[in-house]
């Protein structure tokens, strides 16, 4: 008598899920090692984006918005495509090589970078489109195909991980998590360490040399020859990030590109970010320079005593602070910079030193002088970034805040940007000033620039333009100008908040309505001799 059983039937559930239940086709720790890098790769793509971009385009918030959102677009058209492909050609290989070639590319970015930005920036400047436009189809070329590919890794990894459907969610849970965890991996490894220590160049390039090794676990060893060759590309230096005549020196810092341009005549200029507006000069034989940096001079003849302590929100080379130390040598200075790298270069090759009443701080502006224990007689504010201003620097709640640091008869001062037949950034920003100081004025300096003064203590007009009179005899010519050419300005009913501060969109639109209004070409912003 026969002794065997027949195996148990399988109840129809039980049945049907194995019949279904597709067979793995990869390890799972060479898999969730994929999945893994490639979240740090396409974040780190995101960083370095900014970093490469902010030379040519500013690091608005609308630069921001356009790279975060076109990459948010090519991942999600890569989750859409791996999960067509992955139920098409649900295979290793194919995924493998969609990685390796998301690697490729990536280590290609830092290298297409510079060549491609230069025609773009030169094609957007031709029409004066504005920076918005430019970095958005800039972002489209150098970014997204990369992050399209390594966004198919997700969905076509869940489709062949899964070898039990009984478990299908706990392993597509552990792929999301994974992809995450190396997404953050990828956002703060290259802010906080890579990028500061060698390089957005190189921070890519690592990136991309890792994404190929771990494409190599499901493509096998013969494929390791791409991440040698690609961490091989570290060792090329990284060329100048905007060459330029003259450059003698450049560093990515932690917040901006800093670079400096010496000119035949030995006259040094800073450039930072978008690499167009000037932001100090350093001329060897005179503190005038012929530009903006002279307008803050017609300011304290304007008190009717003695100005004895100043705040320069905004100090970037101390171009302003070096000529208060011969016009004005007996004022005390805060001269505030966020960026360290920038202050470390005002010394080296702007002469900050010559003026022997700054104290240099450190120290983002509004922090500054939220934290601030004393008052002053005036407050110079230019922390902005040509042409963008930051939109905590021109709210009514800021303005407030200049108004409880001043000295009762006090003046803050600030420059802003406009172009010529367009001032409705100054009218916006000068206008909100004038909700928190009873008397505002604007002076048209420059083309480009704009002077506008807020006086804590109402004062007649008559009365200023006496006081100006008694200007040091260099800054007399510019008072005359200034008593002569300012207006009045009436506060405005839609002022900017903290809460609402729509400043890109001002000043966007104000540059591509004077790029499509047939006007002139404008001059090189550098500044002419005086």
């Amino acid at each position: 008598m026969s002794t065997d059983t027949a195996p148990p039937a399988l109840a129809p559930a039980e049945a049907s899920a194995r019949a279904e239940a597709p067979t793995r086709l990869v390890r799972p720790g060479a898999l969730y090692g994929l999945v893994f890098f490639a979240g740090t790769g396409s974040m780190a793509t995101e960083m370095c984006a900014s970093r490469l971009l902010a030379p040519y385009f500013g690091s608005s918030t609308m630069i921001w918005a356009n790279i975060i959102g076109l990459i948010l677009v090519a991942l999600s058209l890569g989750y859409w495509v791996g999960g067509r492909l992955a139920d098409r050609w649900p295979s290793k290989r194919l995924l493998g090589f969609l990685v390796l070639a998301g690697a490729v590319i990536t280590a290609a970015v830092p290298f297409a970078a510079k060549p491609f930005l230069d025609i773009t920036i030169n094609g957007i400047d031709s029409v004066s489109t504005g920076a918005v436009l430019g970095s958005f189809f800039a972002s489209v070329v150098l970014f997204v195909p990369s992050v399209l590919l390594l966004g198919t890794v997700t969905p076509f990894a869940i489709r062949i991980g899964i070898a039990d459907m009984q478990k299908a969610g706990s392993t597509a849970g552990r792929i999301f998590a994974l992809s995450t965890a190396g997404s953050l991996i990828g956002t703060f490894l290259p802010a906080i360490v890579t990028i500061p220590l060698v390089g957005t160049q190189r921070t890519l390039i690592g990136a991309a040399a890792v994404i190929a090794a771990a494409a190599c676990l499901l493509l096998g060893w013969k494929w390791v020859f791409v991440p040698v060759v690609l961490a091989g590309l570290i060792a090329i230096p990284p060329g100048a990030v905007k060459a330029a005549a003259g450059l003698i020196y450049e560093k990515e810092s932690r917040y901006q590109f800093v670079q400096v341009v010496q000119r035949e005549d030995d006259t040094r200029f800073l450039f930072l970010n978008e690499g167009f507006a000037v932001h100090s000069i350093w001329r060897p034989n005179t503190v005038l320079t012929g530009g903006e940096w002279d307008m803050f001079l017609t300011v304290p003849p304007l008190m009717d005593r003695q100005v004895k302590r100043i705040a320069i929100l905004g100090n970037a080379g101390g171009t302003t602070a070096r000529a208060f130390g011969v016009y004005y040598p007996d004022i005390a200075i805060d001269g505030v910079e966020i960026d360290p790298t920038v202050n470390a270069v005002a010394k080296k090759y702007f002469g900050e030193g010559d003026n022997v009443r700054l104290s240099v701080v450190t120290a983002d502006a509004r922090p500054f002088l939220q934290a601030a224990t004393e008052k002053y007689d005036l407050i110079f504010i230019d922390a902005y970034r040509q042409p963008y201003v930051p939109f905590y620097l021109a709210t009514a709640d800021f303005f407030k805040e200049c108004r409880d640091h001043l000295a009762p008869d006090g003046i803050v001062a600030l420059n802003v940007s406009t172009v010529p037949g367009d001032d409705r950034l100054s009218r916006a920003v000068s206008g909100t000033l004038a909700t928190q100081f009873p008397l505002v004025m604007k002076w048209p300096a420059l083309r480009f620039n704009q002077l506008v003064l807020g006086f804590a203590q109402d004062t007649d007009r008559s009365v200023l333009a006496q006081r100006a009179a008694q200007a040091p005899e260099d800054v007399l010519p510019l008072t005359g100008l200034l008593t002569k050419d300012w207006t009045q300005v009436a506060p405005i009913k839609d002022y900017w908040t903290d809460d609402r501060c729509p400043v890109e969109w001002i000043t966007d639109r104000m540059i591509i309505w004077y790029g499509v209004s047939g006007k002139d070409r404008a001059e090189q912003l550098l500044p002419t001799a005086p």
